[in-house]
């Protein structure tokens, strides 16, 4: 059955705010590398927005789309290769993790929470509301060896289907819990940022590694003591991330980041009429997908890009032995790219 759509607030509620400018993709940013143009598709039989990809441990690839199907590919899969539905979440699927400890994937479903979803198709809810407020927008996790899934909660204000209205409003309306898998708790992190997305753990798991969308930055939170610690200025908007298992990440940059998004900044009612425009008529993102491998201090050790726009609004990225897979908020099709 479906889960109920949470209705979006009408008005944001912008304050003013310095214009920034976008950093030109240049250095290791430069879009020398362009095999995310050279990729396969492999499409879904149905529906569209496979936003995040994983490979679990029985070599299989799985993703989620926008109509809260789960579909399952095996990882030699053909391009005319038909998918099959392992589960209905009645949501929106969005990040999923492999819990380490028995193969079981953890699903952030956008509506519904945080999720376990079994090999045989079964799905059980862990969390959907913390501190008496419901988690409105689940989106990304990080599952630790002994469980604990750290996952973040983008948006206290906008559902996943005016997450528009979240980007132009540019606040601090997201968050990061932990949910206890002995205990069943779910306890808040940090909290106070933009759009937080996709999130990792360090090799240690003594911190986690996380991606603002919105004020496009890769922050560090220290678990002890929930320090945060900004490690870099991104020159496009991140997703979700993945940890390689060597101490790197991959980060899916949906797209460059929009000037005239950031020359709004200083003009909160201009951004507030953007905000109730028809989505054709507000700030769109660029057609070029990026995604970069970065290390543990954020440091970026290479980026590969996609300036003809064959695949984009890239969200979710994933390295298994030589590949990298990626997913999508749009397409209709996961993709598959030779890291060789």
């Amino acid at each position: 059955m479906p889960i109920p759509r949470p209705p979006a607030p009408w008005l944001i509620r912008p304050v003013k705010m310095p214009a920034t400018t976008p950093p030109p993709l240049e250095g290791v940013w430069a879009p020398g590398d362009t095999r995310l143009d050279d990729i396969e598709l492999l499409p879904l039989p149905d529906g569209h927005g496979p936003e995040d990809v994983v490979v679990g441990l029985d070599g299989r690839v799985y993703a989620g789309a926008d109509d809260g199907r789960i579909w399952r590919w095996p990882a030699d899969a053909h391009t005319d290769h038909r998918a099959e539905p392992i589960a209905d979440t009645g949501g929106r699927p969005l990040g999923i993790e492999v819990d380490p400890r028995d193969g079981s994937l953890i699903v952030c479903d956008a509506y519904r929470g945080l999720l376990r979803l079994t090999p045989d198709g079964v799905i059980t809810d862990l969390a959907h509301r913390v501190g008496g407020k419901r988690i409105l927008l689940c989106n990304n996790a990080a599952v630790a060896r002994d469980g604990t899934v750290y996952f973040t909660d983008s948006s206290n204000r906008f559902p996943v289907s005016h997450w528009r209205r979240d980007l132009l409003e540019h606040r601090p309306n997201g968050r990061v819990l932990a949910y206890d898998p002995v205990s069943g708790r779910v306890d808040v992190v940090a909290e106070g940022f933009c759009f937080p997305n996709g999130i990792a753990l360090t090799p240690q798991e003594d911190a986690l590694m996380l991606c603002e969308t919105v004020a496009h930055q890769l922050v560090r939170i220290t678990l002890n003591d929930g320090t945060v610690r900004v490690l870099d200025d991104l020159p496009a908007y991140p997703d979700n991330m993945s940890s390689v298992g060597d101490g790197t990440y991959w980060i899916a940059l949906a797209s460059p980041r929009v000037a005239l998004a950031e020359r709004l900044l200083p003009h909160p009612m201009l951004r507030r009429v953007a905000a109730v425009l028809p989505t054709r008529l507000q700030p769109q993102p660029l057609p070029h997908p990026i995604v970069a491998q970065v290390d543990v201090e954020g440091t970026v050790l290479r980026a590969f890009h996609g300036p003809a726009g064959r695949y984009v609004m890239a969200t979710g990225v994933r390295q298994h032995g030589s590949t990298l897979w990626l997913g999508s908020l749009t397409e209709k099709a996961i993709a598959r790219v030779a890291l060789a």
